[in-house]
């Protein structure tokens, strides 16, 4: 089974990645896991969330790492940073959305990618970050194993890491992110009943 680590940190943005982890958790070949700097964290919308790894303790092997943004990204934590370094150094699918791009693009990991976040405007005076023209104004971004959004767009961030991780087929894939975005009646008209 393939393992998925949700790294999250205090005042976590319950939204962002609400859709990607229920869709890879109910699914036969993921298992959805919370990685942090703390054992407890809480969500902007006050879930209290105990976490299965400390990071340091996480498993040698995970298939994806998914960034939640937060209101605490900005934080000079060495175990977190490391981490992270480890993460993109094996090649490892990431996905990263609001606060934690602002992260990445802190300390230099979207330099090499086209990426998008909350604005650009946001990194001009982070000094590893010199990328502005891979900067793409579009809700979600997905580029080798990186997938960027901004804190507006869980559902376009939730298709694109889908499609980057192969969890089904496009048209499966689509026809998910249409319930998604549309609701079950007008997916009803489209595709039929898909409880039935």
């Amino acid at each position: 089974m393939k393992k998925a680590l949700f790294l999250l940190l205090d005042g976590f943005a319950d939204w962002e990645g609400s859709y990607l982890s229920s869709t890879l958790n109910q699914s036969e070949s993921w298992s959805v896991n919370t990685i942090s700097i703390e054992e407890k964290v809480v969500s902007l919308g006050g879930f209290t969330v105990l976490i299965d790894y400390i990071i340091g303790d996480e498993p040698k092997n995970y298939d994806l790492l998914i960034m939640i943004g937060a209101n605490s990204w900005d934080n000079d934590n060495h175990k977190l940073l490391k981490f992270v370094q480890e993460t993109f150094n094996k090649g490892i699918p990431v996905g990263a959305i609001c606060g934690a791009v602002d992260y990445l693009a802190k300390h230099g990991f979207l330099n090499d990618s086209r990426h998008t976040g909350n604005t650009v405007y946001l990194w001009e005076d982070y000094n590893e970050y010199n990328s502005k023209d891979n900067f793409i104004e579009e809700q979600a971004v997905k580029d080798g194993k990186l997938v960027t959004a901004n804190g507006t767009a869980p559902i376009e961030f939730t298709e694109l890491v889908l499609e980057l991780i192969e969890l089904a087929s496009p048209n499966n894939i689509e026809k998910k992110i249409y319930m998604y975005r549309n609701g079950f009646y007008k997916y009803n008209d489209k595709y039929g009943n898909p409880f039935v």
